[in-house]
């Protein structure tokens, strides 16, 4: 992406970057990600909009506040990115962990919102057994076990038959993943552990909603975010069949033109 930027936010930086013109269309990665796992798409989507990626808390190349982060911090950080590019309203779209921060967003300042975008994220809070494995996750971060989290979460984010096909992509997922630091990836988990339910806001909301949904997802049954569609007033469903966790990039034309579908809505 181009025009990448760092602004000051409570003890630390916050890193983003934009580029195009029109609508203003945020990206927010998810776990163990940051604002370059975007960087194809957000090419193709800049050609008739402003899109903004953002890294959030923790990851990429922003920094934690005081030591930590919340998804409500995560929010506050896309606030502010807003607020220093002077741009009131946008569409928020989030990436499995970035999609907690958009309800985070959605439930703190609606009146910004022109839409929400869901990219294989769900509302609900994690149940125990999710905890508890999120915790194991964090037990090996500290056991110097990084690379074995890395080795493993990314190439599941995938379709398990789309591993060949892509490759390079999940070979650059890998990279972007282990540059993240063990505190952020930490604070990430804990985030996550801790959030609340905001099945709520999806349901209250007056702004549209996109639900991006693989088939293929190893991380989360179609059925899950299926139920979770009836809850918004408006919506716009985008079922891939051939993707996993990473429509974006596993079915990124038809994701460009789903996506492109919805954001005529907002």
């Amino acid at each position: 992406m181009q025009n990448i930027q760092k602004i000051d936010f409570h003890s630390t930086s916050i890193r983003f970057a934009f580029q195009g013109v029109g609508l203003p269309v945020v990206l927010l990665h998810g776990y163990l990600e940051s604002l370059e796992i975007w960087d194809n798409f957000a090419d193709e989507l800049s050609k008739n909009n402003l899109v903004i990626a953002v890294d959030l808390p923790g990851h990429g190349q922003s920094g934690l506040v005081d030591g930590k982060v919340t998804v409500e911090i995560m929010a506050e950080a896309v606030a502010q990115v807003l607020d220093h590019l002077k741009i009131e309203t946008a569409v928020i779209i989030g990436h499995s962990m970035g999609g907690y921060a958009v309800l985070a967003f959605a439930e703190l300042w609606p009146d910004r919102l022109l839409g929400i975008g869901m990219f294989h994220s769900i509302s609900w809070a994690d149940l125990p057994e999710k905890k508890e494995a999120r915790d194991r996750e964090i037990e090996l971060i500290k056991q110097g076990k990084k690379d074995l989290i890395c080795n493993v979460n990314v190439p599941k984010s995938f379709a398990d038959d789309n591993l060949d096909k892509f490759s390079f992509q999940v070979e650059k997922a890998k990279e972007i993943a282990i540059k993240n630091t063990d505190e952020g990836i930490i604070a990430a988990l804990n985030a996550m552990k801790s959030r609340n339910d905001r099945t709520s806001v999806l349901q209250n909301t007056k702004v549209p909603v996109f639900f991006a949904i693989g088939t293929k997802d190893n991380y989360i049954p179609i059925e899950k975010i299926l139920n979770l569609t009836t809850l918004p007033a408006i919506k716009h469903i985008a079922i891939f069949e051939n993707s996993g966790h990473m429509a974006f990039i596993e079915e990124k034309e038809i994701a460009i033109d789903e996506l492109s579908e919805f954001l005529g809505m907002c």
